[in-house]
């Protein structure tokens, strides 16, 4: 077989398993309606993760490609201020408690923490390969990075950057998340497909949780209130319900291709996944499990979502919005 004739084989083969994956899932009409499209600065570059600030109505945005952090008032519908010199910013995290919000500058493998009322730049602090998402863990004031291609997570006291330890995962890491009444932190360990569980005083892993019909586990939200995890598997398209006090898998449910942010709005009980294909899920608890409740196509580039739980609105930065320039969509429930 020639170069060319191969090349051609390769591409067509290429071609049949992206066609393969992309088999979109059954459409059920959204439960949601638009509550409005607020423009956003700067270019059309990704937006990464979003956090809100429920009492304050301040939204923190993660501009990614535009290296910045973007404050919203959602009261107002207004942009407050752009923070720049965040590199490739991933992650952010507000703490209203503290009144500091946590980035992770992923071009430059650091932490940065900003003063939430002024914006200013409070501490920078190395982290491992990748810096992506971020918990907080108040019992012992810390803010945890996970450091996705580095295997790991950075644990840093959260008001002086200080760095307290490193907790080695053993494989590529997805999102951290602190359960409070088990006094533990939660991590999707993608290279392992499996839900690792640390003890925040020893920062040493206590359990590995296998996630059966999980590839790539990455997204991760919990309830504490009824002891539930939820996690995303972005390589086959996968939402997962893991009990938290027998580590059982309780539901499996189909989601959007390559899924990736998790937002839960705990009083109603409904979780939002977002996905890197534009679609979105919304699944409803019912005693301790899910229902798809609506499952479609929401916009080019709406893999983000960040939920009031005041409102129960939600939040999804866009790169384009009616316009062609970034904006960011709102939309309420039109049933609960």
């Amino acid at each position: 077989m020639t170069l060319a004739a191969v090349a051609v084989a390769v591409a067509g083969a290429v071609v049949a398993v992206t066609v393969l994956r992309r088999h979109d899932p059954p459409r059920v009409a959204l439960p949601l309606r638009p509550a409005g499209e607020l423009s956003l600065p700067g270019d059309g570059s990704r937006f990464d993760y979003a956090s809100l600030d429920s009492a304050r109505g301040l939204l923190f945005v993660a501009h990614l490609g535009a290296g910045a952090v973007v404050e919203v008032d959602v009261r107002t519908d207004r942009v407050v201020r752009v923070v720049p010199g965040v590199p490739q910013v991933h992650g952010v995290l507000v703490v209203p408690g503290r009144h500091r919000v946590y980035a992770t500058a992923t071009g430059a493998d650091e932490l940065v923490a900003l003063d939430e009322d002024t914006g200013a730049v409070v501490s920078r602090t190395p982290t491992g390969r990748y810096p992506d998402g971020l918990a907080y863990d108040p019992v012992h004031a810390t803010v945890w990075t996970t450091n996705e291609s580095g295997g790991s997570e950075t644990v840093v006291d959260a008001d002086t950057g200080r760095v307290h330890g490193t907790v080695d995962l053993g494989g590529e890491v997805g999102n951290v998340a602190y359960d409070g009444p088990g006094a533990r932190l939660l991590v999707d360990v993608q290279g392992r497909n499996d839900l690792a569980v640390i003890d925040p005083d020893r920062l040493t892993v206590t359990r590995r949780v296998p996630l059966p019909g999980c590839d790539h586990p990455h997204g991760l939200a919990l309830d504490v209130a009824h002891r539930l995890a939820f996690v995303a598997c972005d390589a086959n398209a996968t939402l997962l319900t893991v009990d938290l006090d027998t580590w059982r898998v309780l539901g499996t449910d189909r989601v959007g291709d390559d899924p990736d942010v998790l937002g839960y709005d705990p009083s109603p009980g409904r979780l939002y996944v977002a996905a890197e294909s534009g679609w979105l899920t919304v699944l409803d608890l019912h005693g301790r499990r899910l229902a798809v409740t609506g499952r479609s196509r929401l916009a080019d580039g709406a893999h983000v979502v960040a939920v009031d739980p005041a409102t129960h609105r939600t939040y999804y930065p866009v790169p384009r919005g009616r316009d062609g320039r970034p904006a960011l969509l709102v939309f309420e429930p039109a049933r609960l």
